[in-house]
């Protein structure tokens, strides 16, 4: 949240007067709920009869904007769900991301409660609006991140599963994955990409690449895929039974959700606006927070990745953590 904070008051103004910077007319807030949706649709170039067009405001500096106030308090969110475990405290992690902004807001209007002699930034309701809605969208997602993070009881669960079982070396485990990913972009490369460099279709291929190789595969293949074979070992439940379609689907979305949250922070990294655009200072600060929770997001991933290993596999990879599942020798 110092993070958030940061971003929300930086950079700072050189000089503590900063009224001799501003007309006396200034306006130091908007109290109209919903304008930035106005906003978004004044600049932006779209032909509301020609779909095509739809895309452009995607584009737009007002829309850049107003996706980073939602996203800015997500992680909050997130943790607020980690805090409180039930979904039916919902109000409460939107109160609490309703008061955090506030605090944002009042923070700002005040001039860091007096440090500058007029505020820099506006008190804004949409962001408000935003905020709370982004720390209440994080508190309601949090499930599938918080899969990453396994707790304590589960982990002693699953250690002790993991005993009884035949054990499978970590880096068989993560050669599996490799190999069948692998087969997705061999796939691709010689069929679709032979004749096509369309990172659309790329994309959607992908997508139904991991559909089929780590769902459908080990679905009908009693808990194997084609990594796994040639790995010598397959997916089995903690009672020893074949995985069904409910944990093999977690576990497709444990294995897809870095791939494609990969995939959008790049695209959003591509975005280029003028610089002497007023909105060209919003896309760095974005660019900065995507970069960081890009790097953030595969660190955590390196760091479990080389944990599970060097503790010889006595805790499971977080895809087969999410999916209740182990590996067993064949």
């Amino acid at each position: 949240m110092l993070a958030a904070l940061f971003l929300v008051l930086l950079p700072l103004p050189a000089t503590r007067n900063t009224c001799a910077l501003q007309s006396p007319d200034t306006v130091h807030y908007s109290l109209v709920p919903f304008y930035f949706i106005w906003d978004v649709i004044k600049s932006s170039s779209v032909v509301w009869s020609q779909p095509s067009t739809y895309i452009q405001i995607f584009k737009q500096s007002a829309f850049l904007q107003a996706a980073f106030n939602f996203i800015l308090l997500l992680p909050f969110g997130v943790y607020l769900r980690y805090f409180f475990q039930q979904k039916r405290y919902w109000k409460r992690a939107l109160g609490l991301g309703f008061v955090l902004s506030l605090f944002y807001e009042v923070t700002q209007v005040t001039g860091i409660y007096g440090i500058y002699n007029c505020p820099y930034r506006i008190f804004d309701i949409d962001d408000l609006i935003l905020n709370s809605t982004g720390a209440l969208f994080g508190f309601l997602i949090a499930p599938i991140i918080l899969a990453l993070f396994p707790s304590r009881k589960s982990i002693l669960a699953k250690g002790e599963g993991i005993r009884e079982s035949h054990f499978v070396p970590p880096l068989s485990q993560l050669v599996a994955v490799l190999i069948d990913y692998l087969l997705i972009k061999v796939s691709w490369n010689l069929t679709v990409g032979f004749f096509s460099t369309s990172a659309f279709l790329e994309f959607i291929f992908t997508t139904f690449g991991f559909i089929i190789y780590y769902l459908l595969v080990p679905l009908f293949w009693k808990g194997k895929t084609i990594g796994t074979n040639i790995m010598r070992f397959k997916l089995i439940t903690f009672d020893g039974e074949t995985p069904s379609w409910q944990p093999l689907l977690k576990r497709f979305f444990a294995l897809y959700l870095p791939w494609v949250a990969t995939k959008f922070l790049s695209i959003f990294n591509s975005i280029e606006l003028d610089m002497n655009s007023f909105f060209y200072p919003y896309l760095v600060w974005s660019s900065v927070s995507v970069f960081v929770l890009f790097a953030t997001m595969w660190s955590v991933l390196f760091i479990h990745a080389m944990f599970i290993i060097v503790n010889r596999g006595r805790r499971t990879f977080y895809f087969d953590h999410a999916a209740n599942v182990i590996p067993k020798k064949k």
